[in-house]
């Protein structure tokens, strides 16, 4: 198993504690007048989703975390269960609506993903930044109503509500930021 020496530590860096996987946050490094170089690190538990607070003095080791990140398809949704499967070994896997979060707004069948996954188990889903869906519902917009500012509520293809300017109708497709879960633009139609 690969470590870390504190001066490898940085942003984005996964790590074992205690046998669990943690992603390495944020990162600074304090330089006392007296004693030894000190990292303050905030850690995201992988598993949890809880944050941490820890302090190494230079010099000290923390393990590398088994996980990786692949290529996934979403297939679909059961109750509360989401299924993926590897796009390679054709592996599938199932995770619950907690580990999936917000990004279910915006999951579409056969939609292409990157799953983490930690000694064969999956953490996490991250969808593409952005993604095309089509406008299910929207409010008819009223007459001469058509400042660019103006937004209502739109309902999407995938069951997701947000804020799009008054001139989208049902029917739209639009290119929404999945980080955000905001309107970015009409599109012509599923890529």
């Amino acid at each position: 198993m690969t470590t870390y020496n504190t001066s490898d530590f940085r942003k984005g860096l996964k790590v074992q504690i205690d046998g669990i996987p943690y992603l390495m946050v944020e990162m600074n490094f304090r330089k006392p007048g007296k004693g030894n170089a000190l990292y303050e690190c905030k850690l995201k538990n992988l598993v949890r989703g809880t944050m941490l607070d820890r302090t190494y003095r230079a010099g000290q080791t923390l393990e590398e975390a088994d996980v990786s990140e692949f290529a996934a398809q979403y297939l679909y949704r059961q109750q509360d269960m989401f299924v993926f499967m590897n796009n390679v070994t054709y592996e599938q896997y199932e995770l619950t609506k907690e580990q999936v979060g917000d990004a279910w707004q915006f999951l579409k069948d056969g939609m292409e993903c990157n799953l983490m996954v930690y000694n064969n188990n999956p953490l996490t889903v991250t969808p593409p930044n952005h993604v095309i869906l089509k406008v299910e519902y929207a409010e008819p917009t009223a007459r001469g109503n058509t400042a660019t500012n103006v937004r209502k509520p739109v309902k999407l293809e995938t069951g997701a509500e947000i804020g799009a300017p008054a001139f989208v109708n049902t029917g739209d497709y639009l290119r929404i930021d999945t980080r955000t879960g905001e309107y970015i633009e009409r599109a012509n139609g599923p890529e």
